[in-house]
């Protein structure tokens, strides 16, 4: 498997700390049959992007593990006005393997109307937005359907591995399946940080994939993607995505006590 998003430098955002702690992860995903990742740490107004330190980590990261995984580099790219500006001026900083794909994150609140534009510029640039976590994201949970524009205009939709186990709730794995149901996912990534509350846990989604949506989904999202987007290859022939989401989410109902009781 490819696993696209994943935060694996040490000591340059909220992933590991350590190099050892690196070297964990790694050997977690070597364990469950990962083959290449792509190292996409942050960059934020908390987490500045340092290119050449995040080169340098991952040379030494490489060192250790002695062939025994391909490692790419990345970024998890928040959509600041700041980043924005530097994209124009340098989008191979930022993209993965320097081709034209970028891992793209959202606020949790926004607005969904103000990002048309900035996908059209991206586009316009060459660069194919991959928006990372739109079953997580809040406002997307409130209300999904603006992925259905972003998709058909040519953006891409990775969702987190362990979204689909319900590590993040059921409404986030909710989200997850009407987005697999339509055709709106395509690549999985683990979006790993640590061994504890974030593990890779890319062989249970295939698992949950392979079960509920078929082998060939399973392979297309979690290998044959991924794959393209690491070569910076176009995509292979994808399903056509259809169908309307929910306008809302759908909410567990309150009980008429709860409700009187504002609770």
């Amino acid at each position: 498997m490819f696993d696209i998003h994943y935060h694996l430098i040490f000591g340059v955002d909220d992933g590991p700390k350590t190099i050892e702690g690196s070297l964990g992860l790694a050997e977690a995903s070597i364990a469950e049959g990962v083959t290449h990742i792509v190292a996409t740490p942050h960059s934020s107004y908390r987490y500045p992007y340092q290119a050449e330190l995040n080169r340098e980590r991952l040379d030494a990261l490489n060192q250790c593990l002695n062939g025994r995984l391909t490692l790419g580099l990345g970024c998890d790219f928040h959509l600041s006005f700041d980043n924005l500006a530097e994209l124009e001026t340098n989008p191979k900083k930022f993209t993965i393997n320097g081709t034209n794909y970028l891992l793209v994150e959202f606020p949790d609140l926004f607005n969904p109307a103000t990002y048309a534009e900035v996908f059209f510029r991206m586009l316009s640039m060459g660069i194919t937005p991959i928006v990372t976590h739109p079953e997580r994201n809040q406002t997307l949970l409130q209300s999904p359907n603006p992925i259905i524009d972003w998709v058909h205009s040519g953006c891409l939709m990775q969702v987190t591995a362990s979204s689909l186990t319900g590590r993040f709730g059921s409404r986030s794995e909710m989200l997850s399946r009407l987005l697999l149901k339509g055709n709106y996912v395509h690549v999985i990534a683990s979006d790993a940080h640590d061994l504890d509350s974030r593990r890779p846990s890319m062989s249970r989604a295939f698992g949950v994939l392979k079960r509920d949506f078929g082998v060939e989904t399973a392979q297309r999202l979690c290998v044959d993607n991924p794959k393209s987007i690491f070569l910076g290859e176009s995509l292979p022939k994808q399903p056509e995505a259809f169908g309307p989401l929910y306008e809302r989410t759908p909410t567990k109902k309150k009980s008429f006590l709860a409700r009187l009781l504002g609770s």
